[in-house]
């Protein structure tokens, strides 16, 4: 079937090609009748836009890129990626924006590499940076590249003064309703088994959950993992191993919530050891015993991420997005203290 151009439907209405072009993009130049009837003959004949021509134009790449640092066999065993990248595939697609996504694994620089190739290729508009870390020196290498971006989880880069408040607050909030419900449950010594500790979402977790016990008499010891089923399980196997067992463990994610049960059900431990996970997931819902979990919204979590990036390319002011407070999911894994 061949493609139906402006050039069709000008030869079709024995009109100019800078009449149609004039009426589809609703510039003064034709007259109310012409572009009604070039809009009809449009939809009728099922005309699109040339994203590319469109592009040029605008002299915008119509996509944004995101490039995660993390082992792309992880990926498909950890469902927030998945998630999170549905809420950014929504907003997108809803401002007929592309998006661009590499995997670069996490030896240091290939992600630099990445961001430099599209710089100077002009492939992207902006970009989403994930998992920050203590020492990220990306928001600089951005700046340099001329790169506008947003941090996923605070505010655009632009709004500096606000990024690590926000972040530690949403972190303190979260730990804050895991750490009470543990407490409710009579536990006083508490495990957390955490992600990469250089990541700094991770540093905010574990002073949240360090306070948060502290202020209710508990003592809570910390152990930390890759976000992977086999370095939970061995972590959690010393920790339940230990003469001051912990009579409960949250954990940094759901894969890692997997890994833990897994070597509390071969200690014999898993109907009286509490068990949370910090993301939730189908993962954690089909468990045995199903596992108490952070429902923290990763879709909605792209889609703000996405939408501020989209405000900030088109020079928009800050719309102040509000994220979604997490909710905790309570399941079988919430164990009261023996």
């Amino acid at each position: 079937m061949q493609r139906v151009t402006i050039a069709t439907l000008a030869e079709r209405l024995g009109v100019s090609k800078a009449s149609v072009s004039y009426a589809l993009n609703g510039q003064p130049g034709v007259s109310e009748q012409t572009r009604q009837r070039v809009v009809a003959l449009a939809n009728e004949l099922g005309w699109h836009p040339s994203s590319s021509a469109r592009a040029l134009s605008r002299q915008r790449a119509d996509a944004i890129g995101m490039v995660l640092r993390r082992d792309p066999a992880l990926l498909g065993t950890e469902p927030y990626y998945m998630r999170l990248l549905e809420g950014v595939e929504s907003a997108l697609s809803e401002a007929g924006q592309s998006l661009l996504l590499r995997m670069v694994g996490t030896a240091p620089g290939r992600d630099i590499a990445v961001y430099e190739r599209w710089a100077a290729e002009r492939r992207v508009d902006g970009v989403i940076v994930l998992d920050r870390s203590a020492d990220d020196t990306r928001p600089e290498q951005l700046q340099r590249l001329g790169l506008p971006f947003v941090l996923h989880g605070v505010l655009p880069a632009d709004e500096a003064a606000g990024q690590a408040d926000e972040r530690i607050e949403n972190q303190h909030r979260d730990a804050e309703m895991l750490v009470a419900h543990l407490a409710e449950l009579g536990h006083a010594r508490i495990a957390h088994v955490t992600g990469p500790m250089h990541l700094s979402h991770e540093l905010d977790r574990m002073a949240a959950v360090r306070r948060e016990s502290a202020e209710r008499g508990m003592t809570a010891v910390f152990a930390e993992a890759d976000y992977t089923f086999d370095t939970a399980h061995a972590q959690a196997a010393q920790l339940i191993a230990a003469s001051a067992r912990p009579t409960a463990i949250i954990c940094s994610n759901d894969v890692m919530a997997l890994g833990t049960l897994r070597a509390l059900d071969e200690a014999g431990l898993s109907d009286s050891v509490a068990l949370l996970s910090w993301d939730d997931s189908m993962l954690c819902q089909f468990a045995s015993p199903s596992i108490s979990a952070l429902e923290r919204f990763p879709d909605r979590q792209g889609r703000r991420s996405a939408q501020m990036l989209l405000e900030l390319l088109d020079g928009k002011p800050f719309s102040s997005i509000e994220p979604s407070p997490s909710e905790l999911r309570v399941r079988e894994s919430s164990r009261r203290a023996a």
